[in-house]
């Protein structure tokens, strides 16, 4: 289980840490842009920057699964960009989704592997110091 855990962490690390240093960096990948309604959105996202306040957070959290310190946080930064790909996918851009069923996938099943430390997020009558 210890190698299937790091397998994964590995995995999500390596995509969140390549495709965010991608569009920090202005495409070296060479993706091609999405045509029609799906491409006018992700020009709006990339000329307000908000592409790359999420693509910061993607390599910070590449960066942490990679290393394997603070993965829980990386999993929290992680969690809601993959939720805005999978609804990009499935709501504007009509197709292409596999790469973020795999990340949604790799995402759960490390949220469960590292469940202990989530164990608090869901006390009813949390502590307060």
């Amino acid at each position: 289980m210890k190698i299937a855990i790091l397998i994964a962490r590995l995995l999500l690390g390596l995509v969140f840490f390549v495709f965010g240093l991608n569009n920090i960096l202005g495409n070296f990948l060479h993706l091609p842009m999405p045509s029609g309604d799906a491409g006018a959105f992700l020009m709006l996202l990339y000329a307000s920057k908000y592409m790359t306040f999420v693509a910061l957070l993607q390599v910070i959290a590449g960066l942490l699964l990679l290393v394997g310190r603070y993965v829980p946080l990386a999993l929290v930064i992680a969690a809601p960009i993959i939720v805005n790909i999978l609804c990009f996918h499935f709501l504007v851009a009509k197709g292409g989704a596999a790469p973020g069923i795999v990340c949604a996938i790799l995402e759960i099943f490390l949220i469960w592997a590292y469940r202990l430390s989530f164990r608090s997020l869901f006390d009813a009558a949390p502590e307060v110091s």
